[in-house]
């Protein structure tokens, strides 16, 4: 499983007044306020030109994510140094445009060689660190009104839906164990909607000279004050170093290594990317198929601990240079393994919540194979449901999983639609479906072990 994130539909509004984010995230309005030396801005400044070549003052707002009056101060000093020379207005332009002279194009070379980093300036890591807690994840009240709300159109054990429910209200990592199949995964992806405020997400954090790029596309969903604007304009209140987006889900599975959950150092663009975990802050981080990752488990356990018990996190720069930042994620677990066979008592305890999915009853089985009928628009007949459940399911002694109504009913109209049948279905296209999702492990004891489909197709079709 890749490396995801939540792609559910944004909501038209935003819960997040825009006073509470002016509060919060004031914008910066003198080079003092943004918290970063003038020397560091200047080379940034420069590399942007030496990057895009002769911009006006708006571009280099925009580029920057500065106020005006603070570019002009860092300009005004670039010219006294002569690191950029003032040109008339292009065609498509309407103010004076700066460029490097000699000496900036020089100094902007100096400066790329020791960060490659070239985007909106960042946001010093103690002013980050404060937004962090200001919006933490773990001052989100969790309800049993507000679990019922949310999962109103998901067949789910009500009991398992009040552990869920308890679970996310403690702020403590959560353990999801079961066998595969039985909506782990999907259920932890939909829990990441109950936190239906907005955030701030600084497109990149600085640890002195150093650039830490925090917001991903891939992550990271921006939206607008009330309506659907995938970006924020200059004008608004807060800090326009942040992007507001909706809380992240992160989920990570069998391709998670150690590495991915420290900082990343490319040298050949010399840029640092955050891990997975930062980028995840102030929302869900979700490891999946929990025992199937290139690394061992106990020790992807034991990078938690220290972050679960004192909610900091430990990152180190390339340069060995080593901090701390809040570490504000509601931390999930999820396996098909056996929980004992992957951690040893000490550490389960520390989770605090395990929570089990189990098969599912047949009248669950049922109420889900009627909400894929829906949503297919397929009359639902009671007669096929007992087909798929007397004559597949109870003779092939295979447990009943959400996952399987979807997957049969879409298999059985792919192949009525191939046999031109306008959808309809039949046992028969049941079978065929039933027989290509399952494999069947026939052993004869001449020739040992033999990989063959279902034998389940001529027999119930005759």
């Amino acid at each position: 499983m890749d490396t995801q994130v939540n792609t559910e539909p944004a909501p038209s509004y935003c819960e997040t007044l825009p006073e509470t984010l002016e509060l919060m995230a004031p914008r910066p309005l003198s080079l003092q306020e943004t918290g970063l030396t003038l020397n560091f801005l200047q080379e940034l400044v420069a590399k942007h030109l030496y990057d895009g070549g002769a911009m006006d003052s708006r571009e280099l707002v925009a580029r920057l994510a500065l106020a005006g009056p603070i570019l002009e101060e860092i300009l005004g000093t670039m010219r006294t140094a002569a690191y950029i020379e003032v040109r008339g207005p292009a065609a498509d332009s309407h103010g004076l445009r700066y460029a490097l002279t000699d000496r900036g194009r020089a100094f902007a070379a100096e400066a790329l060689a020791q960060s490659g980093y070239i985007g909106p300036a960042p946001v010093p890591l103690d002013r980050y660190s404060q937004i962090i807690n200001a919006q933490s994840v773990h001052l989100q009240k969790v309800t049993r009104t507000q679990m019922r709300e949310l999962f109103a159109d998901v067949v789910i054990n009500q009991q398992l839906l009040d552990q869920l429910g308890s679970a996310m209200r403690s702020g403590r990592a959560i353990f999801l164990y079961g066998p595969a199949g039985t909506g782990k995964t999907y259920m932890g992806e939909r829990l990441a909607w109950l936190l239906g405020d907005a955030i701030l997400v600084p497109h990149a954090i600085a640890l002195g000279d150093a650039v830490v790029q925090i917001f991903d596309p891939a992550m990271h969903r921006p939206v607008g004050y009330l309506d659907d604007e995938p970006e924020l304009m200059l004008h608004e209140g807060f800090d326009p170093r942040f992007v507001l987006c909706r809380r992240p889900a992160v989920i990570s599975g069998g391709e998670l290594t150690l590495d991915m959950l420290e900082i990343q150092y490319d040298p050949a663009t010399r840029q640092y990317q955050a891990p997975l975990q930062l980028k995840a802050n102030n929302g869900i981080y979700m490891i999946d198929d929990l025992g199937r990752q290139r690394v061992a488990t106990v020790d992807l356990f034991n990078r938690w601990i220290v972050p679960m018990e004192s909610r900091q996190d430990y990152l180190s720069l390339s340069s060995g240079k080593r901090f701390e930042i809040p570490f504000d994620v509601v931390l999930m677990f999820s396996t098909n393994m056996n929980p004992m066979e992957l951690a040893d008592d000490a550490f389960l305890r520390r989770l605090g919540h395990k929570i089990h999915f189990d098969f599912l009853q047949a009248d669950d089985y049922a109420a889900i194979w009627r909400q894929v009928c829906d949503e297919h628009g397929i009359s639902f007949d009671p007669e096929l449901l007992r087909y798929v459940l007397q004559e597949l399911h109870i003779p092939s002694k295979i447990p009943l999983l959400p996952c399987h109504p979807r997957d049969l009913l879409g298999m059985a109209l792919d192949y009525s639609r191939y046999q031109e049948h306008s959808g309809r279905l039949t046992p028969h296209a049941l079978a065929i479906a039933w027989a290509n999702y399952f494999i069947d492990l026939n052993v004869n004891p001449d020739h040992g072990t033999t990989w063959v489909t279902q034998k389940t197709i001529g027999d119930h079709h005759a």
